[in-house]
């Protein structure tokens, strides 16, 4: 096993990543336990599709979801979507690289930081997510409950100026 301090973080855009990983990915049923939106199987047409989606975002607003590596292989995807003019931040990754959240999430916080087109950056979580610490240890802090396509969420903000 490699220690935590030897393993690279990347990002990279989702056509980059073969299909089928993002498909496996998406499948595993411990990857939908907090994503209440995640209702439909994941086949070739609805990856392509989510990465059709995904990429509009980079095109529309310059910035958008990647691909996020450890040390050259697939461990998920996440980073930064406009939602109602808010910068919003995702992560979502391989069950075996769930340990790894806190520090892919510091590097793109820190890329955000950087961006002076980023004043501050949302979180929506489901209410099943309890273990809501790391938020609050990076300054986050509750905004309310949102609705998102019929679902609820708890809705943080984080200050990055």
């Amino acid at each position: 096993m490699t220690a935590k301090s030897e393993i690279e973080i990347s990002f990279v855009r989702l056509p980059d990543i073969d299909p089928a990983e993002i498909i496996a990915h998406m499948s595993d049923p411990r990857v939908g336990e907090h994503m209440p939106l995640l209702t439909a199987a994941w086949d070739e047409a609805g990856c392509t599709a989510f990465i059709r989606k995904k990429e509009d975002h980079w095109r529309r607003d310059g910035l958008g979801h990647w691909a996020i590596l450890c040390n050259g292989s697939y461990a998920g995807w996440g980073g930064f979507q406009k939602e109602d003019g808010e910068w919003d931040f995702g992560l979502v990754l391989k069950p075996e690289h769930f340990g790894l959240g806190a520090r892919i999430a510091a590097k793109a916080l820190a890329f955000a930081r950087a961006d002076k087109r980023i004043s501050s950056v949302t979180f929506l979580l489901p209410p099943s997510r309890t273990k809501l610490g790391a938020l609050k240890r990076l300054g986050a802090f509750y905004v309310g409950d949102v609705d998102y396509d019929g679902e609820r969420f708890l809705k943080f903000r984080l200050e990055t100026v």
